[in-house]
């Protein structure tokens, strides 16, 4: 049998997820490893049990020298597309961890080089592949609600700012808006089909990560991204979206995300909010409710959900097993570019309106 040839691309702590979940799969070969860091790639491949790997300071000598198959890009967020790029135009198939880039421009390159090689280059997202979240998406699609005109999504963390390159602007670009705030916002526009964003009002907020109180002395002194973020969106459709996201706040959530509809509403409540860490939407959800009249009268419904299955094959590899399953079958991307331009457009909407204090307009080039 002739395995997959993958090559990792960032060996920092994301990446180790992905190569458990390829380490599962009998038709892969994990061929490379590169890292800027001086023998950070080397001593990731040595830890992954993986020694006939190649380990590189540089990604297109890498890319060059191996000429893998495919990739997945772990790497911190300003250089995902780069890295995407240069990968796909060494004839790389491409999983690119979330979010897809920081501004709208670098996810507009992107496509433009998906189209020009013809490259699969799919987005991260494995709460995608959460039996709980597609179910919520079943409910959305089935038409029960009637016409969607409000949503709401947040969650957050009590407590829960990631150190790293997370909390540096050079790096991340953004803080808590990208790395969990992605997540809520692909979760309510997938469901609802990805509609287009139009406007964007928004504010963000850094109170807690330069707070030496909250953060350790030496990271508050280089924290220069948002830890809180709050928008105004408005979508096609006629459907307005209300958002926000926290690392840190004195809170226990934000809020249970909602669908309100014409003729009945959901409401699905976060995981695990009375975890410091929960209350974000990167993996599963909790308590599903339909709010809807019957026989004249308001009531309400619990949506029945999957029981979590407890196995090795999580999310995460299933979000591995798919992109895999893409090149090796000629398939399309699973979580495609087509929609994720939306999530990024939001993403690069609320930057520039935190930046200028007033809603900005949202324009996506066709590409």
């Amino acid at each position: 049998m002739n395995k997959l040839r993958i090559a990792i691309i960032g060996t920092g702590g994301i990446s180790n997820s992905h190569v458990r979940a390829y380490k599962q799969m009998e038709d892969i070969e994990i061929v490379a490893g590169a890292d800027i860091v001086p023998g950070k790639a080397r001593e990731a491949l040595d830890r992954w049990e993986l020694p006939n790997a190649e380990a590189f300071e540089d990604t297109q000598a890498m890319l060059d020298k191996i000429k893998p198959d495919a990739v997945s890009v772990c790497t911190y967020n300003t250089a995902h597309a780069v890295c995407a790029i240069a990968a796909m135009r060494a004839g790389a198939h491409v999983l690119l961890e979330k979010p897809m880039t920081v501004t709208l421009e670098d996810a507009q390159e992107l496509r433009r080089v998906e189209k020009e090689t013809g490259k699969i280059l799919t987005i991260g997202f494995q709460p995608r592949y959460d039996e709980r979240m597609q179910k919520i998406k079943e409910v959305v699609q089935s038409g029960k609600l009637g016409q969607i005109y409000y949503v709401q999504t947040g969650g957050g963390r009590r407590r829960g700012i990631p150190g790293s390159t997370f909390i540096e602007e050079r790096y991340a670009g953004v803080g808590a808006l990208a790395d969990i705030g992605c997540y809520s916002l692909d979760m309510v526009l997938n469901a609802m089909g990805y509609p287009k964003p139009l406007t964007v009002s928004a504010v963000s907020y850094d109170h807690f990560g330069k707070n030496p109180k909250y953060t350790p002395p030496e990271d508050a002194k280089r924290f220069s991204v948002d830890d809180f973020c709050g928008a105004f969106i408005r979508l096609e459709g006629g459907i307005t979206l209300d958002f926000r996201m926290s690392w840190a706040m004195h809170m226990d959530t934000t809020g249970s995300t909602i669908f309100l509809g014409t003729d009945a509403g959901l409401k699905v409540e976060p995981a695990n909010p009375e975890s410091l860490w929960g209350g974000a939407w990167d993996g599963s959800c909790g308590n599903v409710t339909l709010f809807h009249d019957e026989f004249g009268a308001p009531t309400h419904t619990p949506i029945p959900l999957p029981a979590p299955k407890g196995d090795k094959k999580d999310c995460f590899y299933h979000k591995c097993r798919s992109f895999v399953d893409a090149v090796q079958q000629g398939l399309p991307a699973p979580i495609p570019t087509s929609q994720i331009i939306y999530n990024q457009a939001i993403i690069d909407g609320i930057i520039r309106s935190c930046k200028c204090g007033h809603e900005v307009e949202v324009n996506i080039e066709e590409i």
